[in-house]
């Protein structure tokens, strides 16, 4: 285990949401397992008028997401975590002197023996990141003459790859790429991290994994809710920027990439770069027509209620032309993916919530069981994500009896079968790999610069080019019907349920 030196988190915009819901329940979890320093302290920065006693009583004695925390330990504890607590109020705009705040931080540093080591994290629009690096610069923060300084910065990391590069540059003037730490909560999950142990560390896997043994790779990330009230920034955004972007060619770029030289976060890193500067960029609008589908959910009941479409949603344009529903195929132009094509697709308003990645093996080149009912039944690794996360495998076995009919089987592995483990949740996570200075699960200038050189085609084409179409599929469904044709003469997308193995199987062990 690392070691996690003294320091403290400074949190900008602490009086948001993503604070009370998200920052501080991971920080208590920390605390709850023993993982936090022994002099650690937080200091909520915001445009709020609030003191240290109101900032504890919201984000946790009174927080409703520390709700059962509160009930199943005893005041003491609450109070010593809740103690850890500070807020210093920046007045009404982040963009200011931080003499001030340089002070209160050097005073609890003193205070509290924090050793100099002070992590920033930005929980606010990105088009403060800038300014907020320029003003701890400006009062010596960024340097690391005593301890070390990093800054945390949420996605989304640009609109596009230029806005991308004016982002990084602009964080680059004042912080190393060193210190930044660019945080994808979905990096932060187990069963995202368990695809480099899945690929890396068994020989069952890692011999199949390339374009010989594998037919096509399929990911699904579908949320059963629509916008909700983020209308006005998801309509800005869209399913492509929101999602694809960002978490689902990361989880990409860990399936494609080559074996790194170690376990080192730069190694790692270095691969994962590689890979997604592999990904064949489509520019041609015959390619981008022939390989993109968009589409909107509309208006429709689902378990009885109206749903609302989504140009009716609060804060979106009436016409607007912003997909909630992105289906991707494209192709790896490196050796070890030649030819094996990639299904993506992403949305909202489906009929569960769920991501998971789908391996799909190749038939045997000799099928002796072609009357069994076994063809066009491929082997299967499928790795869920979430929720219901583990590990699936799907192979054939003989049905009991005469003859040699074939039936589909589960071999299924499962994190909540881990009862004596802890399973750090992915904020959990992020925050003390930070905190430590591991930078394994955080994105490089160049990977997400990377990410938005092969986004940024299709986006220009959804938004100027010729028989581009918008595509409506009703809110409950699984995106429009058209979108099985991006896999034509391979199948269908698998349609998964809420559970991992949700197919009928016939075993008999013994």
């Amino acid at each position: 285990m690392k070691k996690t030196e003294n320091q403290m988190l400074v949190i900008f915009g602490a009086s948001g949401d993503l604070t009370a819901r998200k920052l501080i329940p991971a920080i208590f979890n920390l605390y709850k397992g023993n993982d936090l320093p022994e002099n650690f302290v937080v200091l909520g920065v915001s445009r709020s008028d609030l003191g240290d006693l109101q900032f504890r009583s919201k984000v946790v004695l009174e927080s409703p997401y520390l709700e059962k925390e509160r009930e199943e330990f005893d005041e003491d504890y609450i109070q010593k975590f809740a103690n850890k607590l500070f807020y210093e109020d920046l007045g009404s705009d982040y963009d200011t002197s931080y003499e001030r705040l340089e002070k209160r931080i050097s005073d609890l540093d003193q205070k509290y023996d924090t050793n100099g080591n002070h992590m920033f994290y930005l929980s606010t629009p990105p088009s403060l990141y800038e300014p907020i690096a320029k003003n701890l610069s400006d009062q010596g923060l960024n340097k690391e003459t005593t301890g070390w300084r990093r800054i945390i910065v949420e996605k989304p990391f640009g609109y596009s790859l230029e806005s991308a590069k004016e982002l990084n540059d602009g964080l680059h003037t004042y912080f190393k790429e060193g210190q930044i730490f660019r945080i994808d909560h979905y990096l932060g999950k187990e069963t995202v991290q368990n695809l480099l142990v899945t690929r890396f560390a068994n020989s069952i896997f890692e011999p199949l994994w390339n374009r010989n043994y594998i037919h096509h790779v399929e990911i699904t990330n579908a949320e059963s809710v629509g916008v909700e009230k983020r209308g006005g920034y998801y309509d800005k955004s869209g399913a492509l920027r929101d999602m694809f972007q960002s978490h689902l060619l990361q989880i990409v770029a860990l399936i494609v990439m080559e074996p790194p030289l170690s376990a080192d976060a730069e190694e790692i890193r270095n691969e994962k770069l590689k890979a997604l500067k592999s990904l064949k960029i489509m520019t041609d609008e015959k390619t981008l027509y022939d390989n993109t589908i968009r589409a909107q959910y509309v208006s429709s009941k689902i378990d009885g209620q109206q749903v609302k479409g989504y140009r009716e949603e609060e804060g979106v344009d009436k016409n607007s032309t912003t997909e909630t529903f992105a289906a991707i195929k494209f192709f790896v132009d490196n050796w070890r993916w030649a030819d094996v094509p990639f299904y993506v697709r992403t949305a909202k308003r489906m009929p569960t919530k769920v991501t998971e990645v789908v391996i799909h093996f190749k038939t045997p080149h000799h099928q002796i069981f072609k009357e069994s009912g076994i063809s066009n039944k491929d082997n299967k690794l499928i790795i869920r994500i979430q929720p219901d996360e583990g590990i699936l495998i799907k192979f054939g076995v003989k049905v009991p009896g005469q003859g040699f009919e074939v039936e589909r089987a589960n071999m299924d592995f499962y994190y909540s079968s881990l009862t004596e483990t802890h399973v750090m949740e992915a904020y959990e996570r992020l925050l003390l790999d930070a905190m430590q200075g591991d930078a394994t699960l955080y994105a490089r200038a160049d990977e997400v610069e990377a990410a938005w050189a092969f986004v940024d085609p299709i986006l220009e084409y959804w938004k100027n080019g010729k028989d581009v179409k918008m595509y409506g599929y009703a809110a409950g469904v699984w995106g429009p019907e058209n979108a099985n044709e991006l896999i034509e003469g391979v199948g269908e997308w698998r349609n998964p349920s809420e559970n991992l193995a949700d197919e009928s199987g016939y075993c008999v062990i013994c």
